[in-house]
């Protein structure tokens, strides 16, 4: 089975614990059978290899996704990066080009391409054999998967199935309805409609096809320099309400889109999570703090409270989902990053009198992996080693570092570390501009 994973979002219904580089799916507040933290995307990987072990899994990612996805299922996937943000449908066609040309999947072998972040049961990716097995068998050339309602959303599209026989548990697609009002979801709930659930099976070929409208390439790329010629729009929109031969096999049993604190805290087994205190009369509220001062909570009842670095949300559950329009504004630099080789946590920003500014991180590295190689224009950096041990590179001298060491780095120049043991400092950013983007890398094999 070949399967496309859908990664994107900025996450921001869930700060402050999500930011524009560390989404919703990558958040570690779900427990496993063992009772052990895990993250959406962990969780839904896990199922999907549980009822189908020997899939080719591929996710489709923008480049500040890369780094959380290799973290929390390491090279067990392949990722396919957009060179930019353009909707489902071109991320689709990317992907299916790379199975394609990259990984030469024979062209009459199904593809399913699903969220990377539904909260569902094991019956949702047994659906998914079904759906592969309907495409095999000629049922339709695009199988959807409907998920039986549970109330009149007006969250969610609609798929209305036409009447007759049903085969390989599929039913042929009448129409679409999207986001209706709630009185037109009840209507359309006795008429038998599902919520679209936005997963689809079809042939390679098929989807190449149409891929070959737009960019007629030879190489996947050549059709990565052509990205931008594909419509930014949804797959539905652009390839399944125009498909001549569309149907649909339902889920029926539980699917979350645990997309605001509301939702998430539903199926969080705990009432909090990390340092904090709830008092006696405090009913159905949920508590996670990510940072090192403790958190009291006395006789609430139900909010949800959150703090990062990122920042503190002290809301009711039922407001939470209007929290994306308050934060859309809030500073541009996240204060929390996963990387390949660890985590940094900003715990300090200053302004100074005239215009010199300060950032202090707090970096920690795994064992065996190393910072790239960098310099920076317009600012300076100190870093206080305070754990761990590692080599630590000024210019391509080299030297090693222990707890209590402290390296002076000037802007111009070139610098990294690698980390022998875990290794923990605390980086100084000074300059009149603290700007993400002032590094240059250069090439050092360690």
């Amino acid at each position: 089975m070949n399967i496309v994973l859908l990664s994107g979002g900025s996450g921001k219904r869930l700060w402050p614990l999500s930011n524009d580089t560390r989404s919703k799916q990558f958040l570690r507040l779900l427990k496993n059978e063992e009772g052990e933290y895990e993250s959406m995307v962990q969780r839904v990987y896990r199922q999907i290899t549980t009822v189908c072990p020997d899939s080719g899994i591929v996710v489709a990612t923008g480049a500040s996704q890369v780094d959380s996805i290799q973290n929390h299922l390491g090279g067990q996937v392949d990722i396919v990066i957009e060179p930019e943000r353009r909707d489902t449908f071109p991320a689709i066609a990317l992907s299916s080009a790379y199975l394609a040309m990259e990984k030469k999947v024979p062209l009459d072998e199904v593809v399913l391409v699903l969220p990377v972040d539904p909260y569902v049961e094991i019956g949702y990716f047994e659906t998914l054999v079904k759906m592969e097995k309907a495409v095999q068998d000629g049922v339709a050339d695009i199988l959807l998967m409907g998920i039986t309602p549970t109330y009149p959303s007006a969250k969610y599209g609609y798929i209305v199935p036409k009447n007759g026989e049903l085969v390989h548990d599929a039913r042929p697609v009448a129409r679409f309805t999207e986001k209706p009002t709630e009185e037109k979801a009840k209507i359309l709930l006795e008429d038998g409609a599902v919520w679209n659930g936005g997963v689809f099976a079809f042939k390679l070929g098929y989807m190449m096809e149409i891929v070959k409208k737009y960019c007629d390439c030879t190489t996947y790329k050549e059709l990565l320099g052509n990205y931008s010629s594909f419509k930014k729009i949804s797959f539905d929109y652009e390839v399944v309400e125009k498909a001549e031969s569309v149907a649909m096999i339902p889920y029926d049993g539980e699917w979350k889109d645990l997309g605001t604190w509301n939702t998430l805290t539903e199926v969080m087994d705990s009432e909090y999570m990390g340092n904090a205190t709830i008092g006696e009369n405090t009913t159905g509220t949920n508590v996670i703090n990510e940072l090192s001062i403790p958190v009291v909570v006395l006789g609430a009842t139900d909010l949800i409270v959150a703090a990062s670095p990122d920042g503190i949300l002290i809301s009711d559950k039922n407001k939470s989902s209007y929290l994306k329009s308050y934060v859309d504004h809030i500073g541009e630099r996240p204060m929390f990053e996963e990387r390949t080789w660890g985590e940094a946590k900003i715990i300090d920003l200053n302004q100074y009198e005239g215009s010199k500014k300060s950032i202090t991180k707090r970096l920690s590295m795994k064992s065996g992996q190393s910072l790239s190689y960098q310099k920076h224009t317009v600012r300076d950096e100190i870093w206080t080693f305070v754990a761990g041990t590692g080599d630590l590179l000024i210019d391509g001298h080299m030297r090693n570092v222990h707890p209590g060491d402290v390296a002076y780095i000037h802007k111009g120049q070139k610098h990294s570390v690698r980390a022998i043991t875990d290794l923990h400092f605390i980086e100084v950013q000074i300059g009149e501009e603290l700007a993400i983007n002032d590094v240059e890398y250069s090439n050092w094999e360690w």
